[in-house]
């Protein structure tokens, strides 16, 4: 199983973990975290994931969520193909960066793209399922 996960999902155990959804999504990542370290799960990681993470002005966040990237088993970058993809997935209403980060998922060839973000979470596509850190995990289980 190959999966990627959004920046918000890296960014989550950085929330406020006093609402009981960032919490139960913040330990289902880091769940997700343990299985990609132990090779159960594979990884993707994109150059808009790294060029978002580069925004990060928080030094410390940037290096773990940077650091963590190492575990990635494929790194896909900026193609013809995915600004494709990401065009016609904007044209469905989701944000630019978001449209890119799912052609990105969808051009590894990841069967889920794991995100936190409700309005990410409505939109479908047949060529992944997207889905929150706690679905994940019950699909794992």
């Amino acid at each position: 199983m190959k999966i990627y996960l959004d920046n918000c999902c890296y960014n989550r155990p950085y929330d406020n973990q006093t609402q009981i959804r960032i919490a139960l999504e913040t330990e289902a990542k880091l769940y997700i975290q343990s299985l990609i370290v132990k090779g159960k799960v594979e990884m993707a990681w994109s150059y808009m994931l790294l060029f978002e993470n580069s925004k990060n002005t928080n030094i410390a966040k940037k290096n773990a969520i940077l650091n963590f990237s190492q575990n990635a088993k494929q790194i896909i970058m900026e193609n013809k193909n995915i600004i494709k993809n990401a065009n016609s997935i904007k044209n469905s209403g989701v944000k630019e960066a978001d449209a890119l980060h799912i052609a990105c998922a969808i051009e590894a060839n990841c069967d889920y793209f794991v995100t936190t973000d409700d309005r990410v979470l409505k939109y479908s596509n047949e060529k992944i399922s997207i889905l929150d850190p706690i679905e994940l995990i019950k699909k794992l289980n």
